[in-house]
């Protein structure tokens, strides 16, 4: 969401961001109670695991600069807050051993006075509750120009990366959730944020799953969360401005770790060519463009691609002659979309000199207009063949569509179709 945000702040400065912001959240309300959270079944399993999978290397590479140059120091406390982190476990989880590892490397550095680089070294933390802020901004249709591309595109990427962790913890928790609740949610909070100097967000996927290895489940976790991150900034500043940046990478790490999926490896060979490449598309373009949104999006549409590739190929149509020779009755098997189209048309013999052709539709099924013009096609070669042509067995839903786009039974249009 943040590269989306840049340009509009570069360009026309914070107080655009903030209306940005506001209208960013009015739009995932809207989505909310519109529904969009059910899209999520569209999504595939191999698509998930490749924007986890993405996460995770995404995670992983956004700790390497803190290895820069860095001594043997970082790379000590670096491995001993992963050794706290997996060791504690086996002992104690009444404690989140990541929180007990950062707790022990900050003692450790203060009272060794470990030359690392610190939270505080990174900026300033805010000391103060925040403000309401209501955005100095020309309230016009201007404006609304100016915004509503880029709050399109943030409620879009936010919704869409928040319903990806929602899965995800799903998954994790084998308990189900309401994505349209989660639409709304994330719109509400937007709104305040807006209305409080703050930006448009969207779900933490490395914070959920810390929170879920951490045994959190319920909603107490989230406000704890949340509440405990206010007094650290708050109250807590001085201390967490000690905190030495070697002990969060370790916990990132771990986060990386745990959210990568390891049997996405042993799946390459077992799972169908198809949905190996999906996944693996989805996580290069993510890793490359640094944007999960496109990924996940390309990861759908080639889904999408693959699934009609293979319902194209399990359509057939056999054929059988009477015994006089005159009628050939050809039975159609399987769905008849814009993919399998070309199939179905050539699978019917437009030279053979029979008198009459039966079409038999009773194991068909008709979802499009190019399905509905390849009908058509069928009948009207057969027709200046000078063949009579008969369809039956059609069901309920494709005599819908074919009664209202074909042209076949139309003695108008097909008497000019036939003269040209």
């Amino acid at each position: 969401m943040a590269l989306l945000m840049a340009s509009l702040v570069k360009s026309h400065g914070l107080q655009y961001l903030l209306v940005a912001t506001l209208l960013t959240g009015l739009l995932q309300i809207i989505a909310g109670f519109a529904g969009i959270g059910s899209v999520m079944r569209f999504v595939s399993r191999s698509v998930i695991t490749g924007f986890v999978n993405a996460l995770a290397i995404l995670i992983f590479m956004a700790q390497l600069p803190e290895f820069r140059g860095a001594g043997l120091t970082v790379y000590a406390m670096v491995a001993a807050g992963l050794a706290i982190i997996y060791i504690l476990p086996r002992f104690t989880r009444a404690v989140p051993s990541p929180l007990v590892s950062i707790i022990v490397l900050t003692i450790a550095s203060i009272a060794l006075n470990l030359d690392v680089r610190r939270v505080g070294d990174l900026g300033d933390l805010p000391s103060a509750l925040p403000i309401f802020l209501w955005p100095k901004v020309p309230w016009n249709l201007e404006t609304l120009a100016i915004v509503l591309p880029y709050s399109l595109g943030l409620a879009a990427v936010g919704l869409l990366e928040s319903l990806m962790t929602a899965q995800i913890v799903d998954d994790l928790t084998d308990t189900p959730s309401d994505k349209n609740r989660e639409c709304t949610g994330q719109g509400l909070a937007n709104v305040v944020a807006g209305l409080f100097g703050g930006m448009a967000g969207c779900a933490m996927i490395g914070q959920s799953v810390i929170n879920v290895k951490s045994g959190g489940r319920g909603r107490l976790s989230t406000l704890t969360a949340g509440v405990f991150l206010l007094v650290l900034l708050v109250v807590l500043g001085p201390w967490v401005k000690q905190i030495p940046m070697p002990a969060l990478v370790a916990v990132m790490i771990m986060v990386s770790i745990g959210t990568f999926s390891w049997a996405s490896f042993r799946n390459l060979r077992l799972h169908p060519k198809s949905t190996s490449m999906v996944m693996i598309a989805t996580v290069v373009v993510v890793v490359g463009t640094h944007n999960l949104a496109l990924g996940v999006g390309v990861g759908v549409l080639l889904s999408a691609l693959s699934f009609a590739r293979k319902v194209a190929q399990v359509i057939r149509v056999q054929s059988v002659l009477d015994s006089a020779a005159t009628c050939r009755t050809y039975l159609v098997q399987g769905q008849v979309f814009f993919a399998s189209a070309e199939d179905f048309v050539s699978a019917f013999d437009f030279k053979e000199a029979v008198a009459q052709v039966r079409i038999d539709l009773s194991h068909a099924h008709f979802w499009d207009l190019t399905s509905v013009g390849a009908l058509d096609k069928v009948v009207l070669r057969f027709k200046r063949e000078g063949t009579e042509v008969s369809i039956i067995g059609l069901n309920e839903a494709s005599a819908t569509i074919v009664d209202r786009l074909a042209v076949h039974d139309k003695p108008a249009v097909l008497n000019r179709l036939l003269e040209h």
